[in-house]
């Protein structure tokens, strides 16, 4: 069986690596980093809610992705996505509307 994760993506458009994003964003969620030495760290938002770090590479210049997934529903992603964006405009970040998606 095939696992669907349901996907909900906040763009933000400021220079900063990856382990910093991560650590800002479990800050603003409360939480930690796990796996935070793989190449797939992330952090957990809420029960079956995680946001994921996609940083450009090759030294591109930002805008950077975060992808917040649930392997419930889009509407536990779309929530999580929306309560971590309103977090991370209080930390003073300009963040994009989450976009809706799915993989």
């Amino acid at each position: 069986m095939i696992e669907r994760l349901h996907a909900v993506t906040l763009v933000v458009d400021m220079p900063i690596t990856k382990i910093d994003a991560l650590d800002v964003i479990a800050f603003a969620a409360d939480g930690g980093v796990d796996d935070a030495r793989t190449s797939h760290p992330r952090v957990w938002l809420a029960p079956h809610a995680w946001a994921e770090v996609e940083i450009p590479k090759f030294a591109d210049p930002p805008p950077f992705a975060i992808d917040v997934y649930s392997d419930v529903s889009g509407e536990v992603a779309w929530a999580q996505a929306h309560r971590l964006h309103a977090a991370l405009e209080r930390l003073g970040w300009t963040v994009e509307r989450p976009r809706r998606g799915a993989r």
